[in-house]
């Protein structure tokens, strides 16, 4: 990977901890140093969610989402959040996960 691909990373990572706090959660850049469920792309405190951060113009979807599978754990909910040049950020989680929130949300559904 090349500075400037690792410099979109980071930036990347930094505006979607922005995006986190835009919306009122407590949000940082994580540890890059390991993979795993201590260094998420971003951390964002006192949600059970494991971030994989990916700016980037062609996103391969399922490699991406597999990485947030791995290093997330039992414990986190993986969530790939996604955004190319002058687009929204998309979040891509398993079907299985938007399932199971929608049944906390909507219990009587």
């Amino acid at each position: 990977m090349g500075k400037a691909s690792r410099d979109k990373g980071k930036r990347g990572e930094r505006e979607a901890a922005a995006l986190l706090k835009e919306y009122g959660f407590e949000a940082r850049r994580g540890c890059q140093y390991q993979g795993g469920p201590d260094s998420p792309d971003v951390v964002a405190d006192g949600l059970p969610l494991h971030f994989e951060i990916k700016r980037t113009e062609r996103l391969s979807l399922y490699p991406a989402i597999e990485q947030a599978t791995q290093d997330a754990g039992a414990e986190k909910m993986p969530i790939v959040l996604h955004r190319q040049s002058r687009k929204p950020w998309l979040a891509i989680i398993p079907a299985e996960e938007l399932l199971s929130l929608l049944r906390q949300v909507y219990p009587n559904n």
